[in-house]
């Protein structure tokens, strides 16, 4: 794990100040995963690809293989011969990852019949659980369906990141870990953004499928 914060830090010396903010992201979201718990993202334009890009290289493979281990191919073999060994040669282990971003019919329909604000409230609310994760994303840290999402995770007792800018906005206050990148231009912020979330991907893939595995 230090291995790959120190490399963050080295190859961007400008968040030096969040290493330990970092770390402990890391070991909040950990936390949940370990107790079988969902890591939920999202994000308004710029930063809902983001939520989607972290949803998407913890449900899959981000630089290991996560193989099924022998015992479950051999279940698949035996129930399903070939056909079934074909699958679990290709499967890999994921972890479990929901991007608010990414359903349209609801977000429309909701958006449209209720409140845009709470699109992503509304989501976490029939799919979250006490000991879930919500990483937010606002480069401002004052998009109002981000506050409310933040918001409405805090009465459920679920554990909040916020990935915002250097004011942090009116989110801040609510999140329990805020990364706060020292620049004020969304693009630069998002620029750092990326870095971040992907080390904190590889420390958890690390941890859950590395060599101590």
């Amino acid at each position: 794990m230090d291995i790959l914060l120190n490399d963050l830090i080295r190859r961007y010396p400008g968040i030096a100040d969040l290493k330990e903010y970092v770390r402990t992201t890391y070991e909040v979201i950990l936390e949940s995963l370990k107790k079988g718990g969902t890591v939920f993202t999202c994000g308004n334009g710029g930063s809902a690809s983001d939520s989607e890009h972290i949803a998407g290289e913890l449900l899959k493979g981000f630089i290991l293989k996560r193989e099924l281990k022998d015992e479950l191919k051999n279940q698949f073999s035996d129930k399903f011969g070939e056909d079934g060994l074909k699958v679990a040669n290709k499967l890999q282990y994921g972890l479990r990852a929901i991007s608010l971003t990414s359903h349209p019919a609801f977000i429309t329909a909701f958006a449209n019949d209720v409140d845009a604000n709470l699109i992503f409230a509304q989501q976490l609310f029939g799919l979250g659980r006490k000991g879930d994760v919500l990483i937010a994303i606002s480069t401002s840290g004052n998009s109002a369906n981000i506050y409310n999402c933040i918001l409405t995770a805090s009465i459920m007792g679920i554990k909040t990141v916020l990935l915002t800018g250097k004011s942090g906005g009116r989110c801040c206050a609510l999140a329990d870990v805020a990364l706060k990148i020292p620049e004020t231009e969304a693009y630069k912020i998002q620029e750092y953004h990326l870095p971040i979330y992907h080390t904190l991907c590889l420390m958890i893939e690390d941890y859950f499928y590395g060599k101590r595995s």
